[in-house]
Parts: C-alpha cells; structure tokens; sequence
C-alpha cells in the first residue's frame, strides 16, 4: 500500500564547506571637503564558479513508500508529482503529502524482463492541456512493440486517460525477454519531444538506420511525425524521426538549462557504461559483431562514421547508470550545474562536472544517497528546484524521495 510518509530515515551527511571570501567595491573615496573624485567605470565582478562554492550538506526525504520498480517522475506546475510503475499504474502525490493511485487502462501492457511502463514526461504546455506521455511496451496483433502514448488526466486527481493512443508505434521490443527497451522520454528546449530506444539486443539495430531500435528520436509531440530541423528529412532509406542512432540501451535524457544541449545516459555490455553529448545526426557508436549478439566490442567504436565521443565511461566494471538531470538554481550552491546520474548496480548517485564543450571536469558520489536507498531509477529536477528521485528495488519496497539542499 502506498503511502505518505515522514523525514529521511537515514541520518544526513555533510559535507566539509570551503569559505570565500569577496573583494571590496573599488570605487573612489570622497575628498576632504566632500567633493567626489572623477570615477572610472569598472568591470562587473566575475560570476561565481559554482565548483568553488562549498558543497551542501543534502537532506532526503521519503514521500511515498510501498512502491513496485517506479520508473520515471515529473511535476506539474501545482506541485503534484506523477510518477509510473514498470509493472503498470500511476500515482500521484499531491502537495498536501496525498498519495492517489489514478485509475487508468494498462489492460495491454508488456511487461516483460527490462520492458513495461518506462518514461513519463509532462507536456510544456500542461497546466492547461492537462496532458502528458508515456513511453511503455504493449501487446498488439498477437506480438508485442513499444508505443508512446499521450494522455490526460483530471483536474482532481483521479483518472487518466488516453487521448493519442497511441502517438508513436511500432518500436521494436525483444518479445522474448523485453532486452533494452529504452524509453526514456524528455522534451528539448524546442518544444520538440525526445524519445530514447535500446537495440533490442539485436545486432543489427543501433547502427541500421532504417529502424528506431538504438536511437534517440525527436518528434513533434502533436502530431508523432518527425520534428522541423530533424537531419535526415527527406531521405528515403531513413526514418525522418530519427536524430541520432548507434545507441545500446538509452537510459537517461538530459537536457541542459541555458545550452540546451542533451546528453545521453545509457548501459554499456561488460565495460563502460557512458554518458554522451549528442549532436543531430550523430553516431553513439555501438556496433556488436555477430555471430549472436557479440557484445565484447567497445562501447563506442570511434571509427565509425560521426561517432560521438563519451563525455564520461565507467570503465569495467559498469555501474548501471539510469536516469539523468541537471542541477540548477542558486540553493544548490556548488552542487549547481552538476550532471546527476541514478546508479542501479552500484546503487546511489553520481555526479559530474561537465565543460560546456562536453568535457569532463569532476565526478564524485553523493554521500547521502550512497547505498541508503539500493538502487536508484531516476533523478529528476523539479520545477519547485528540488531533486526527486524514484529506487528500484522491486517486491513493493520501493520510495519517491525528494532531496533538497540544507539551508
């Protein structure tokens, strides 16, 4: 049974802070008799480095309990936080601390191994369309396929429904054991709805460009059809909705406040999970060799045609990195601009300080999240600037924590 419940149940870590100091305004003293001297204009002060400001301690707490593999989390503009389940349902907590199961129609759900309700994403205009998507596996024709499917749900808080059903279709899924489903859905700073799929764990997938298994799509989120601006408009052997391709199993979709540039998180085979600064038309460079499935390739081959470099490789062993988001906001002190990664094996939260060219600065954990909770499905943003994040340790023990930097 889900409910609400109280504080942090583990004790908050903090960090050691370290102190700054500010230069004096330089401008000119008065004379002895009160006439001012001529002044100069000044430079304004440099912005502040936020990996220079001191790290804040975090204080977590769990708003919901009682939760089976919840997958993605978004909140709407009144506060409510909507989350999905792998295994089919949605749940919202309302600002008061309610915890609503809304009543909706999964009757078609595939959910099979990695495969079932996955991403969830608001629509930018939802305070007055009311409406959102999801991205989920679903049983058609007598076989199965990942669909998008766009809904809207009542002002109370109640029910669901489906109003695009579905708004994309025909995305391949491993009907045998639901392998690298992908689904992570976010929206670009275009409007433009982004949709991440895995490979299937079939080898020709991620580098075929006539499939959307392996991809990152970008659709107009109206219509389904591909986007304005997309790179492979107009050519025939190419799906236009496609934006980049050579993807293993997309996890995670970030997008950047200010550049708009969008990193990809995604699992990598016995080496090397990555996160990867994507440009339109580019490759990820995953290319397994067969016979079967041959995974014991690198994650990213750079000879490949418009391979795009990682920003950021866990090595071996992989980690399991998930969902992705940015920090953003000034309470968030030296924690601000950080990439934030779930980690599912390795269960907790990875940070990392990126360039504005993709380059890798930093990468720490968080402490506060570092093996209390198992593993970790989703971090995600909120509009109110908090983190909320959902685990995924199955058997209906999984919690929405909300994290928030301690004044």
């Amino acid at each position: 049974m889900r409910a609400a419940v109280g504080p942090c149940l583990g004790a908050v870590l903090a960090l050691s802070a370290c102190s700054a100091t500010a230069g004096e305004d330089a401008g000119a003293a008065p004379t002895q008799d009160a006439v001012p001297a001529p002044t100069t204009s000044q430079p304004p002060p440099p912005e502040p480095d936020p990996a220079s400001e001191p790290r804040p301690a975090l204080d977590v707490t769990v708003l919901a309990d009682g939760l089976d593999h919840p997958w993605d989390v978004a909140q709407t503009p009144d506060g409510t936080l909507l989350l999905d389940e792998r295994g089919g349902g949605l749940t919202a907590v309302l600002p008061d601390g309610t915890v609503r199961e809304l009543a909706a129609d999964f009757g078609d759900l595939f959910a099979t191994g990695e495969t079932g309700l996955m991403g969830l994403v608001l629509d930018p205009g939802f305070e007055k369309s009311r409406r959102f998507y999801t991205c989920q596996g679903v049983t058609e024709d007598g076989g199965a396929e990942i669909q998008v499917t766009a809904w809207t749900v009542d002002p109370g808080w109640t029910a669901a429904t489906r109003v695009a059903d579905p708004l994309i279709d025909d995305i391949p899924v491993n009907e045998r054991t639901g392998r690298h489903g992908g689904c992570r859905l976010r929206f670009d700073d275009t409007g433009a709805l982004l949709v991440g799929t895995g490979d299937n764990a079939v080898t020709s997938n991620a580098q075929d460009l006539g499939t959307v298994a392996g991809k990152v799509l970008r659709v107009d989120p109206a219509t389904g059809e591909a986007a304005a601006g997309n790179p492979h408009l107009g050519r025939p052997d190419v799906d236009p909705r496609v934006w980049t391709h050579g993807h293993r199993n997309v996890q995670g979709l970030a997008v950047r406040p200010g550049s708009g540039q969008v990193y990809a998180a995604e699992h990598g085979p016995r080496r090397d999970d990555e996160v990867t600064l994507l440009r339109p038309g580019g490759n990820g460079a995953f290319a397994p060799q067969g016979p079967g499935y041959g995974e014991f390739v690198p994650m990213t081959d750079l000879s490949l045609p418009g391979a795009m470099p990682a920003t950021w490789a866990s090595g071996e062993p992989t980690i399991a990195s998930s969902g992705a988001t940015f920090l953003a906001g000034e309470q968030w002190r030296g924690y601000e601009g950080l990439l934030l990664l779930g980690v599912l094996k390795n269960r907790g939260v990875l940070a990392l300080r990126v360039a504005d060219d993709g380059t890798l600065l930093d990468q720490f954990r968080l402490p506060e999240l570092e093996g209390t909770y198992g593993r970790i499905r989703t971090v995600q943003l909120g509009g109110d600037g908090a983190l909320y994040v959902t685990t995924d340790n199955g058997d209906g023990s999984d919690v929405l924590l909300r994290v928030t930097p301690r004044p």
